[in-house]
């Protein structure tokens, strides 16, 4: 069975474009694209469809469907295509497998782009960062953590949300520590160290 999963912005906003023509079963999300896709209340039925075996096509008016922020775009396609569905995206032409089920090299080759770019982002915003910091100790106001205090939980969940994300996401992404910790662009200890605080705070 294939499905087709629709997301406009706005309750005001038509979802007309992007269903037209489309006979089979349609799951439409009106929220913002910054939203996890897991998180999104007509994904979450499409993906409980998913884990039944009951949908093995996903189609998408385009990439952007899915979220704006790349990382939990890649994750999402990611998981899909672990369970054998193939993503189409019509506006860039794209299917994630082959007809043979094997996964389409250039849908590979598109995924591996975007995964550059979510690096490139995470490079420039730790770039401005140095930055930022370098201008305040020139002005002597950048005192820095003092020596032997340790970050509260919360503040460490804080500054990896997104592995806190991926950790949520993982048993719908099937992906590996090391795999989350490539996406992030974190250590594996820095993985397994907000994997074991979200377990002490009871979140996983």
């Amino acid at each position: 069975m294939q499905a087709k999963y629709v997301r406009v912005s706005t309750y005001e906003q038509k979802p007309d474009r992007q269903t037209l023509n489309f006979k089979s079963k349609i799951f439409i999300d009106k929220c913002s694209g910054s939203i996890p896709f897991a998180e999104r209340t007509e994904a979450k039925k499409l993906l409980k469809l998913i884990d039944n075996n009951s949908i093995k096509v996903v189609y998408v008016h385009s990439i952007d469907r899915l979220g704006r922020n790349t990382i939990d775009v890649l994750q999402t396609i990611q998981g899909l295509t672990a369970k054998g569905v193939n993503v189409i995206s019509e506006k860039e032409g794209l299917q994630t497998l082959l007809p043979n089920g094997d996964e389409n090299p250039t849908a590979k080759l598109i995924i591996n782009i975007l995964a550059s770019v979510a690096e490139m982002e995470r490079n420039h915003i730790l770039e401005r960062q140095k930055e930022g910091i370098a201008i305040k100790k020139t002005n002597g106001g950048y005192k820095g953590r003092k020596v032997g205090t340790k970050k509260k939980n919360k503040e460490i969940l804080k500054k990896y949300k997104s592995v806190s994300k991926s950790l949520e996401r993982q048993p719908f992404s099937k992906l590996s520590l090391r795999n989350i910790a490539e996406l992030n662009k974190v250590s594996l200890g820095t993985v397994q160290r907000v994997k074991n605080i979200m377990k002490a705070e009871g979140v996983l």
